[in-house]
């Protein structure tokens, strides 16, 4: 890569001409690497090695070390309860056939157990020799119970009493009762006792107990200290205390150990008269799935995995001995405690959009011009103004949105809700089936009925995965629709953290494929032909493996061919072939893959021309945006879709075109500082390992530092020299990306 510059006048081809990616001085042949895609569970496990590295680069912040430190084992939660538990799934099924890369089932789960095993050893070496260490240099520690003053034991002692003990339950486990259902990702004890006198039985085992750690109460207590912030886990302080527990009997070794169930629901929404009801089955089902990973410290007592294995039925690959505290999700926490500023990333607020500042009625503005707004630069808060306002104006007839994931205290579910108390109509179409958010989506289904609302589940068979909202308003010059659409969800918690991008429009093409589109979930009207709309499952892949051809049928007309795409994962064979194809007639193909990519890049003969790079950073990479040179006609979209089988052929899922040349200049810009990124960025290499950008290269330069300055400039114009939307040209306020910094 050359020297990071990035000129206004500038186009985007440009820069795109601008760019030479490292790492692929030297192409392999395909014959030289196991196959021509790679395996869907270890390229996942590849991304979650980039989190952990996050959380290894002294470069970072210490806070922000933490969390991604966390981050990665509540991903392997996830991980192991869905992607694991299906694999496991298929062996018990006797399904053998094997992954478009080549691995079956079993070896699937060998491959993982082994990455997984690693991969745990060096989270916690990360802990106990990087994060540790650099925690006491700043006065922040955790301690033993052993290590506690006598100040601090009177306080543990107090809170036990006062706190703890009430909420205990030892659950005994002997020949007069059975071994107890242990809930999925609960922290527990097994305790060893000695028998009793009473028992006379000679060849009986020793007893034992399991108590549970209450999830109801913090997991971490901090201690009274001096001048130093010091903590205790809620585990140590029940182990220590654990002979208060049995009174009766003595108490021998004490073993804290966790298990992962498989959480996968499944659903046949054909079968089920109510999906409502069964959704909330299956949700309380998942507490007792089958037992696929159990974690327990180590130390333990080995006695007692006969026991465990008896009574759990785990296989040996399934157990991890762990060197430290089980489940790091706790680190995530430590911030909260202390305010210690200097450990975390500097404060960065979203800032207002311009288009809509100091602008009462938002309808208006979007009569003048479409808006894009990129979050979380950008404020959240004109999605739910804008639902506010068409929920209380008398001139809105109707409002229609999806709903796949929201917040707990959603702001938009009020607004809906008000507008069917109002008379208006309101569809709402509420997806139950978005995994781990069910609960939470049926709880707001119930309220939205309740008020009024058409609320509806989706289509039978499929998850609706698009983000769309549209409203129907009588204008003065008649009824005109508002229309906004997303690539990511109606969620103003996550929009502070994820980078998704929205488009706001009242363009007739889009208003009325938004009908049709809504038309279409609610009914059973399904258009032969959409205007601007490209959906999934029916039309988005044929029109994708139609664009991404084009391109190599361009380039063999001697004519310039690219491809830029910027998504969350790369799965689909079919794409991936197709994307091959292209390269291999000499397409120049950009791909800007956050987590999983089963292409091979930089293969002889293969893919050469195909670039691939990962974004880890502050904020998680989410938006959907794909671009075809198409002989100078530059198509530009976003989308809700990801290239992958479940959303092309599974899911309800939007692709729309952005037309606007402001909006695509926007689009445009998010592109080109997300290529040029060097600190975040890492290059995918043939084997499906990642390498970071060499610095010795290139300057360094962060590419959501920028986006975040764009927006700081923007905003601050704003408040300095009020223009005229013609005016607003954020970019030309921002440093040039060569001379930032990573701070």
């Amino acid at each position: 890569m050359e020297k990071n510059q990035f000129e206004e006048n500038k186009s985007f081809l440009d820069v795109l001409d601008s760019i030479t990616e490292i790492g692929y001085e030297n192409f392999p042949k395909i014959d030289e690497l196991p196959g021509r895609l790679i395996n869907r569970e270890l390229s996942w496990l590849e991304f979650n090695d980039r989190v952990l590295e996050e959380a290894r680069d002294k470069d970072n912040p210490l806070f922000e070390r933490l969390n991604f430190l966390s981050i990665t084992s509540s991903n392997l939660d996830e991980f192991f309860m869905i992607r694991v538990a299906s694999l496991k799934d298929q062996v018990n099924a006797d399904y053998t056939q094997t992954d478009p890369a080549g691995l079956k089932p079993n070896e699937q789960l060998e491959a993982i157990s082994e990455r997984t095993h690693e991969m745990a050893k060096k989270q916690y070496s990360t802990l106990s020799r990087s994060i540790n260490p650099a925690l006491e240099k700043n006065g922040i520690s955790f301690l033993g119970f052993s290590e506690l003053s006598s100040k601090q034991k009177t306080f543990v002692d107090n809170y036990f009493e006062s706190t703890v003990f009430p909420v205990l339950t030892p659950l005994s486990v002997d020949a007069a009762s059975p071994f107890p259902l242990i809930a999925n990702k609960t922290l527990n004890l097994f305790v060893r006792v000695e028998k009793p006198r009473k028992i006379k039985v000679s060849d009986e085992k020793n007893p034992f107990a399991i108590v549970q750690i209450p999830a109801v109460l913090p997991r971490l207590l901090r201690l009274p200290s001096e001048n130093s912030a010091q903590f205790i886990l809620l585990e140590d302080i029940v182990t220590a205390y654990i002979d208060r527990l049995f009174s009766s009997v003595k108490v021998g070794t004490v073993s804290c150990f966790r298990i992962m169930r498989n959480a996968d629901l499944a659903i046949d929404d054909e079968d089920a008269a109510d999906l409502l009801i069964e959704i909330e089955t299956q949700i309380r089902q998942r507490q007792w799935g089958e037992v696929i990973r159990l974690e327990i410290q180590k130390g333990f007592d080995p006695d007692i995995l006969p026991t465990l294995n008896d009574e759990l039925k785990i296989s040996e690959r399934d157990i991890y001995e762990i060197p430290g505290p089980l489940d790091l999700t706790f680190l995530s926490k430590v911030p909260k405690f202390t305010a210690r500023p200097d450990l975390q990333y500097p404060h960065f607020s979203s800032q207002l959009v311009p288009a809509f500042y100091n602008k009462q009625d938002y309808f208006a503005v979007i009569r003048e011009r479409d808006v894009i707004i990129n979050h979380p630069f950008e404020r959240f808060d004109p999605i739910i103004e804008l639902i506010r306002q068409a929920a209380e104006d008398p001139n809105v007839l109707a409002i229609k949105q999806t709903l796949y994931r929201v917040s707990g205290q959603s702001p938009i579910i009020n607004s809906l809700a008000d507008a069917a108390m109002r008379g208006k109509q309101v569809l709402v179409l509420v997806e139950l089936k978005a995994r781990f958010d069910e609960e939470n989506n049926i709880h707001w289904a119930k309220k939205l009925e309740q008020a009024g609302c058409h609320v509806i589940y989706g289509l039978i068979g499929l998850k609706t995965h698009s983000k769309i909202t549209l409203i129907v308003r009588n204008d003065e010059d008649g009824i005109r629709r508002y229309v906004h659409l997303g690539t990511g969800n109606y969620n103003d918690i996550t929009a502070k953290i994820y980078t998704d991008m929205g488009l706001l429009t009242c363009a007739e093409p889009i208003g009325r494929d938004a009908t049709d589109f809504f038309n279409m979930i609610s009914g059973y009207s399904a258009p032969l032909s959409w205007r601007k709309f490209i959906p999934a499952p029916k039309w988005l892949r044929d029109d994708t493996l139609n664009r991404i051809d084009q391109e190599r049928k361009n380039v063999l007309e001697g004519k310039h061919a690219v491809i830029v795409a910027k998504i969350n994962s790369l799965v689909d064979p079919e794409i991936i072939e197709a994307l091959y194809k292209a390269s291999q007639a000499g397409v120049r193909i950009y791909l800007i893959i956050r987590g999983i990519c089963c292409l091979r890049p930089g293969v002889k003969n293969l893919s050469e021309n195909i670039f691939v790079r990962s974004l880890v950073g502050r904020y998680l990479e989410h938006s959907r945006i794909f671009y075809y040179y198409n002989d100078g006609q530059e198509d530009l979209f976003m989308s809700s879709a990801d290239w992958m089988p479940r959303n092309l052929d599974r899911r309800i899922e939007l692709q729309f075109p952005v037309e606007d040349p402001e909006a695509r200049n926007r689009v445009f810009r998010v592109l080109a500082v997300q290529l040029m990124d060097a600190d975040r960025a890492r290059i995918m290499q043939p084997d499906g390992s990642y390498q970071r950008v060499d610095r010795r290269k290139t300057d360094s330069f962060d590419s959501q530092v920028q986006l975040s300055m764009d927006a700081i400039a923007a905003a601050a114009a704003l408040k300095q020299e009020p223009k005229t939307l013609d005016h607003y040209v954020p970019r030309e306020a921002s440093p040039s990306p060569g001379s930032l910094d990573r701070k």
